[in-house]
């Protein structure tokens, strides 16, 4: 069975580890003899400085409590700075400013900075000051100084990437989560336009074709009949035909809906058939003759699929006008129909839901409302794309 990696271990474990091998090597160099800083010989007692070592290693147990812990360690390096300054001693206290520099709070951390910054200058004044041969307590000022300034930078390091790294994968968290919901926002679209598609195609074909074969049962003239139930026919045909393209596009690993739906501007003649079978006195006015933008071209037949449809619902056989003109970049396509009865209201029905959205998805706008003694669609899309 492997060893575990010393990281992978919890963090009690990780600092009692580290106490333990600390605790090893300053029992090697007290044992050895090495461990004097200050020329002569060592007069406390052996078993003094190991209980001083066996402290602040213990202490290494309650490292990342910044300040408690370096404030103890401060106490016991005093006073072994007062008995002697030993080596181990000193080398396992720069774990403890290494430990407070990067485990401690921000402010913590700027406290130690200017600690280490400000005990250059204050050590080499105090040693000027105090110390009779200036050269050689300047030579050991500046041997000790590393003890305090390297773990102090070393762990600012350490923490500013650590700070780093984290800023990173919050981005990233906050990336992934902007994805799914664009990536929801866009199912969301694609189901609303497919609920679109499906009303525009569904409810306009079998609304004409319910009000064509009521009118058909009712019609004592068998030729009259027959056209109503040819026109019911070619309705149906036409509903088939645009059903089968949208389940085929479902179906495809890719592809615009626009760009492959068969419906045109093209076919707006069929609509007015339908429609004139259906009861209602329909007039076509178009003086597009070029080419338009797919997308553009099918909201505006849907459009005008959809006025029509409503018309032979809530004005039956009145007279509807259908107009299409594209004048300075934009489209306009106005369906104005006569109204029998109380004019509907301006806000509800799927119908003209729909209608705005799909007007709004080419960057144009739809309005519909009363207009005199009847009722006006009028939608304005732009040809060279939302504006």
């Amino acid at each position: 069975m492997p060893l575990p990696r010393p990281r992978a271990l919890p963090v009690w474990q990780q600092d009692g580890l580290i106490a333990l091998v600390t605790w090893l090597i300053g029992f090697l160099v007290y044992a050895t003899g090495v461990h004097r800083l200050v020329t002569g010989d060592d007069h406390v007692p052996l078993g003094v400085r190991l209980l001083e070592l066996a402290a602040l290693c213990g202490l290494e147990l309650l490292r990342r409590r910044v300040p408690l812990a370096l404030a103890l360690a401060t106490a016991v390096l005093a006073v072994d700075v007062r008995l002697g300054p030993s080596l181990p001693m000193l080398v396992i206290y720069t774990d403890f400013l290494y430990a407070a520099t990067l485990y401690g709070s921000r402010r913590v951390n700027r406290v130690m900075i200017g600690l280490a910054a400000s005990s250059v200058v204050g050590v080499l004044a105090a040693v000027l000051l105090l110390a009779p041969e200036w050269r050689t307590a300047v030579l050991a000022a500046v041997g000790l100084l590393p003890f305090v300034i390297t773990p102090v930078w070393w762990a600012a390091n350490v923490r500013q990437q650590r700070d780093v790294a984290e800023t990173e994968r919050a981005n990233a968290r906050q990336l992934a989560k902007i994805a799914e919901l664009d990536r929801r926002a866009a199912v969301a679209a694609e189901r609303g336009r497919m609920a679109r598609d499906l009303h525009d195609v569904i409810a306009g074909h079998l609304s004409a074709i319910a009000i064509q074969s009521e009118a058909a049962l009712s019609l004592p003239d068998p030729k009259l009949a027959k056209a109503v139930l040819a026109s019911v026919r070619e309705n149906s045909v036409s509903a088939l035909e645009e059903m089968r393209a949208m389940i085929g596009l479902l179906k495809a690993d890719g592809g615009d809906a626009e760009t492959t739906a068969p419906a045109r501007l093209a076919d707006l003649a069929k609509l007015a058939e339908s429609a004139r079978a259906s009861g209602l006195e329909v007039h076509v006015e178009s003086t597009v003759d070029s080419a338009l933008p797919a997308a553009v071209d099918l909201t505006a037949y849907r459009i005008a699929q959809e006025a029509l449809t409503n018309a032979v619902k809530h004005a039956p056989g009145g007279r509807v006008d259908v107009a299409v003109h594209c004048l300075d970049g934009v489209l306009a396509v106005e369906v104005r129909n006569d109204v029998r009865g109380p004019l509907p209201a301006t806000g509800g029905g799927t119908g003209l839901l729909n209608m705005r959205e799909r007007a709004g998805a080419v960057g144009g706008e739809l309005t519909a409302g009363p207009a005199g003694d009847g009722w006006l669609v009028r939608a304005e899309l732009p040809v060279g794309g939302p504006r």
